[in-house]
Order: structure tokens, then sequence, then C-alpha cells
């Protein structure tokens, strides 16, 4: 009887939902497509091309639209219900509302669950892929250079390692003209300066090697000169390298928007970065927190969605679509407060990123609990 009932509910939310995630792809990339167009011709993109650049950007979008298209198709599957009686035959049958709404949340945790893999294996990588696409004809000269990052230091604090690179190719890992300072137990300090390195296999190969070690034990510096120098227990690696460059030029106007950060990148970062001024601190933090709280915000649109649509009534289909904008719109405006709070450091991140989802989580159980 309750698997029947479940495969039931099941099926008329799934039909529904499924044309609202298409709907609003469809919609969303259209809208995109009519302001992209001048930077798509632009670039001389092709047709293929630009399927091809929407197709990688699917799962950041999807990111955006599958709550959305969660809440609407719910509201819609529950008020459908409602009207025809049919979850008020239900709970007279002696089954209560919250066992009712079971596949629901089921629906929900299953879409978390899957936005969280989407949003911390793939986002991420989304822009750079897309950017490839964006500029792959260009010229050689000028794509080239959109490769390469000049002037590039950043610091590894727990190994007391710091790179000044004065040129870095983002997608070959290769740099020029690199200086490392490694300073080592024992008051010893070991510079090298090289001509260029490249990340092969695990190790980080430098050529036309210059090094210099100072110690207590040497009354002068101690200079070496080689033609190629590894080390294999670095933990800098090329992606962590890309990830310190998208994290020191990210903007707290980025950040409030919701920069793509994945998990991995900010933590190391934090690893890397021990001491940061309190600033990019808050910001980095409600980064981290809004990058796990995001996710439920399908589990979220469940609660909010069954007090909403579940009374009995012979009411219009269409009070489901009103109610989901509605809900959509407040919950969007307490997300982007949110951010804006706890990166300016006004509150703390984990507060600033979970507060929509506690709001309106606690807000639907509360308003489910006066159903009757």
């Amino acid at each position: 009887m309750m698997r029947l009932l479940d495969r039931y509910l099941l099926r008329e939310l799934l039909v529904p939902l499924s044309y609202c995630i298409g709907g609003f792809l469809i919609f969303w990339i259209s809208f995109d497509v009519f302001s992209e167009i001048n930077e798509f011709q632009r670039n001389k993109l092709k047709a293929t091309d630009i399927a091809e650049y929407y197709l990688v950007r699917t799962p950041e979008l999807l990111s955006v639209v599958l709550p959305v298209a969660l809440l609407l198709a719910l509201l819609y599957a529950l008020t459908n219900h409602a009207r025809h009686h049919e979850l008020t035959a239900i709970r007279a049958a002696g089954i209560s509302l919250w066992r009712l709404s079971l596949p629901y949340l089921a629906v929900g945790f299953f879409f978390s669950a899957l936005l969280f893999a989407i949003n911390e294996l793939w986002v991420p990588k989304t822009q750079e892929r897309s950017e490839e696409i964006l500029t792959r004809y260009i010229s050689e000269t000028s794509a080239t250079s959109l490769d390469w990052k000049k002037n590039l230091f950043f610091k590894n604090t727990p190994e007391n390692r710091s790179w000044n690179i004065a040129a870095y190719n983002l997608r070959t890992g290769e740099m020029l003209s690199p200086t490392l300072i490694w300073e080592l137990p024992g008051n010893v300090k070991r510079v090298i300066n090289a001509e260029r390195g490249r990340y092969s296999e695990g190790s980080w190969t430098f050529f036309n090697v210059q090094e210099a070690v100072t110690s207590p034990a040497y009354m002068y510096p101690l200079r070496t000169e080689t033609n190629v120098l590894s080390f294999a227990d670095f933990s800098e690696t090329p992606e962590l390298i890309r990830s310190e460059i998208k994290i020191n030029t990210l903007s707290i106007k980025d950040a409030a928007k919701g920069a793509q950060l994945s998990l991995a990148e900010i933590l190391d970062y934090f690893r890397l970065h021990p001491d940061l001024p309190p600033a990019q601190a808050a910001m980095l933090n409600t980064q981290l927190h809004s990058r796990i709280a995001a996710p439920w915000t399908c589990l979220v649109v469940v609660l909010i969605a069954i007090p909403f649509g579940a009374p009995s009534g012979r009411r219009n289909v269409f009070v489901g679509v009103a109610a989901s904008i509605f809900i959509a719109f407040i919950y969007f405006i307490l997300f982007k407060l949110g951010l804006a709070l706890g990166t300016g450091g006004y509150l703390p991140g984990w507060l600033a990123a979970w507060l929509p989802n506690v709001f309106f989580a606690v807000a639907g159980i509360v308003l489910t609990l006066r159903v009757r």
C-alpha cells in the first residue's frame, strides 16, 4: 500500500519536475545567448562552439535552476493533489502529512547530494573550460598571452617556502625565472634561482639553477650551479597554484555574488595561509560555509513547499506558480544579503551562509505542524 502510494506521488512529481528543469534551462540559456551574442560574434564562435559552451556550463546552471524547478514542481503537484482532494483522502486513511511527504523529502535529499557533487567536482572547472572555448579562435599571440600570469608571488607558510615567479603558464604549469626562498630548521635558508621550471610526474624540475645556502655553520653563503634540479617532495602542485591565483584575484564583489570555488581550493588556501588578514578570512569563511550550505537548498524547498501546497481546497494550480516565485524571490534576497554580510565581516561566515536555509527550514516545519 505505502510503496504503491510512494510510487504514485513520485510519478506525479517527476513529470512536472522534468518539464520545469528543461524549461528553466532553455529560458536561462536563451536569455544568456541574447545578452552574450556580441561577444560570441567578436570571438568568431560557430553555432557548434556556442552549443559546446553551454553544455560545459550546464552544471553551473543546474546549481541555480534545480532548487527553483523542484520548488515549482512540488507546489504544482501538491496543489493539484489538493484540488482533487487526494491529500484529504490519503490523510483520512491514517497516513500523516509527514509520512506522505517522505518521497518528496527523499527527492530533496537526493538532489542536495547531487548538487553538492556537481558544485565540488564540476562547477569550479567550468569557468576555465568555458573561457577556453570563448578564446579558441583568438590569434595565437593573444591566446598565448591569456595563458600566462605575470609577477606571481605566494608563500607556503607550513613549509616555510616562498615562490616568486616572473611568469606562470596556467595551461602547462611552466614557470619562467622562478625564485624559491626556503627557510629550513637551524636558521638555514636556501635561495634557488632558475631560468625556468616545470611540473611533471609529481615533481618540480628547475633548469639552469643558481643556488645559495646560508647557515650559521658557514661564514659565507654556499653557492652552487647546476643544469637540472628536481624536488619530488613539494606539496605545491599546478592545481594548488591555480587555486592560489584564483583566490588572490577574487574581489569582495565577486565573493558576495557567490564565486565558484571548491571546498578543496578553500581548505588548501587556509592550510597554506593560517594567518590571513581578517577581511580575507571573513570572505573565505563565508565562501567555505556557502559551498556546504547551498546544495541543501533542495531539501529546504521541500520543507517550505509542503505547508504551501498541502492544505485542501479547490485552488488554481497557478497559485503554486505564484507562491514558488514569491518564495524563490525571498530566498534569493536572504541568500545574497547573507553572503554580503558574511563577506564584509558583519556576520560569522557560518551564520551568513546557513541563515536562509535555517530560516526557511524552520518556517516550513512550523507551518507544516499547523496544517490541518
